[in-house]
């Protein structure tokens, strides 16, 4: 069946020109007036897409892609070529994409195609969000799908890693078999090896009966290891060896195992940092990280919290066959300020509460638990008499941040002292007199080169932090704003970069 796609006639000369590309192109087209366009998308199903062609700064539009955003349909914005801020319109009415006009009907139907992709993605991977993010987490889905390399996904607990890692493997040429998913961090260590490989028959006490290992449920298809930074390290050279040749012995076996399966691992930990501190094996770390995605938390992509109240409300109300109105927008407000340290999982089992326990069928602010509005987080609250070792984690997470910065310094050292640079001696007072790098002079002029683009240039007085910024600013300049890329060449994990960017405002 041809995707549907409805074009509004605010502007009838692109619409006319929009809607002959889109059918030549093989979709399926309705011209519509905003008001006739409202009723369609209110109707099942909904259309696939949703193009408006002008009118945008009218009440109609924003309510008809109010109610486009509330069934989750992709929207494409025409926006007028004299609009000063073509970007800051299609944001404030939460497009998915915009072009400018006069628009090209082979653009409109590129762009068209492109959304309809990507939202049959989301419905097929469950991942929801228009974010920037999130939307280049879909792109690499896109692209690791297709090959076999190992994948390692990296994000805080609740933010979705699993289905990304099925969403890659339902897109995959293996989608017809296996996907076997291994919690490693809810299994003990003395059996994680027997779950992962399987044993022989009297192989240790209780082994009645041969067993097969979760590598070989899953040969033609795929393996997900979550939290794989809680495995053991004997458990990790085992995995070692799996991944360098896929074969293996089973617990008490003697005979090798081959097997043809794809590894996708997960964690919530940096595994950097991990194997700064000696707990993970660097080799093991470097196998894994083939291929890389890192799932952003929840209070960074806060533009994505009205999509998911909204869906988990659907979501909810069907599932308890409630008759329910939606949410206020000051409790949507409150929801959105919230910090989410328990990320989607934590919002989703919120709303289902909420769902349930509203009391008119809608939820306003007083329906929100009081730790929510109040705090803004909804940390749990320790129980009393609960053991926990305080100090030690404290000085664990003192020691890795030192860790990470010894790493940081070294690295802004190496790039410093790889820097041709002239030293002049400059007094500074009677019997006094400090050390400060000249500009390098371009070889053939006479004159100073200067600071050049992205490049990070040390002045006396500057300190660790000031030489910290300038190297994040200039990698961003370098990367054109790229934060993933940006990462890499200063050799640190996204989430630390994150963190940098935060800590220092940088925009």
């Amino acid at each position: 069946m041809a995707d549907r796609i409805l074009v509004t006639t605010d502007d009838l000369e692109h619409a006319v020109r929009s809607n002959a590309g889109l059918e030549a192109a093989g979709f399926q087209t309705t011209l519509a007036s905003l008001d006739e366009a409202r009723q369609a998308v209110r109707r099942e199903p909904p259309p696939d897409c949703l193009v408006v062609t002008g009118g945008l700064h009218e009440t109609g539009a924003a309510q008809l892609l109010t109610l486009a955003r509330d069934r989750s349909i992709s929207t494409l914005g025409l926006v007028e070529q004299t609009e000063p801020d073509a970007k800051g319109v299609a944001r404030r009415l939460g497009l998915t994409a915009y072009l400018t006009k006069p628009a090209d009907p082979a653009e409109v139907t590129a762009t068209v195609r492109r959304l309809v992709e990507r939202r049959r993605l989301q419905q097929r991977t469950g991942i929801i969000g228009e974010s920037p993010a999130i939307q280049e987490v879909l792109v690499k889905i896109e692209q690791m799908a297709p090959v076999s390399s190992t994948v390692l996904i990296e994000g805080e607990s609740g933010t979705g890693k699993e289905l990304v890692a099925r969403g890659i493997h339902d897109l995959s040429p293996r989608r017809a078999k296996p996907f076997i998913a291994v919690n490693c961090a809810a299994i003990p260590d003395t059996l994680l090896e027997s779950e992962l490989f399987g044993h022989e028959k009297g192989a240790f006490t209780g082994a009645a009966e041969r067993r097969l290992g979760r590598f070989e449920l899953a040969d033609g298809g795929t393996i997900f290891l979550d939290e794989v930074g809680e495995m053991a390290p004997a458990t990790q050279v085992k995995l070692l060896r799996v991944l360098e040749d896929r074969t293996f012995f089973r617990v008490g076996g003697t005979h090798p195992i081959k097997v043809d399966v794809r590894v996708i691992a997960a964690t919530n930990k940096s595994l950097k940092e991990e194997v700064a501190l000696g707990r993970f094996r660097d080799d093991l770390f470097y196998r894994l990280n083939v291929l890389a995605i890192y799932l952003p938390p929840l209070r960074e992509r806060k533009a994505d919290i009205p999509l998911l109240v909204r869906r988990f409300i659907a979501e909810f109300a069907t599932t308890h066959d409630r008759s329910f109105r939606g949410i206020t927008p000051e409790a949507l407000q409150i929801l959105v300020d919230a910090d989410w340290p328990g990320n989607i999982r934590q919002l989703r089992n919120l709303v289902e509460s909420m769902v349930v326990l509203a009391p008119e069928g809608e939820i306003g602010a007083g329906d929100i638990p009081r730790e929510i509005r109040e705090r803004g987080r909804g940390l749990p609250v320790r129980l009393a008499g609960a053991t926990r070792d305080v100090a030690g984690q404290e000085l664990a997470f003192i020691f890795r941040s030192l860790v990470e910065l010894k790493l940081q310094v070294e690295e802004l050292r190496r790039r410093l002292e790889e820097r041709p640079q002239r030293v002049e001696v400059i007094e500074v007072g009677p019997g006094s007199s400090v050390a400060a790098p000249l500009p390098v002079e371009v070889e053939g002029e006479g004159e100073p080169a200067g600071e050049k683009e992205g490049e990070v240039v040390y002045r006396a007085g500057m300190t660790m932090a000031d030489v910290e910024r300038a190297a994040i600013e200039a990698a961003l300049r370098d990367t054109k704003g790229n934060r993933r890329k940006a990462a890499e060449v200063l050799g640190i994990g996204e989430r630390t970069l994150y963190r940098k960017l935060k800590e220092y405002a940088i925009v």
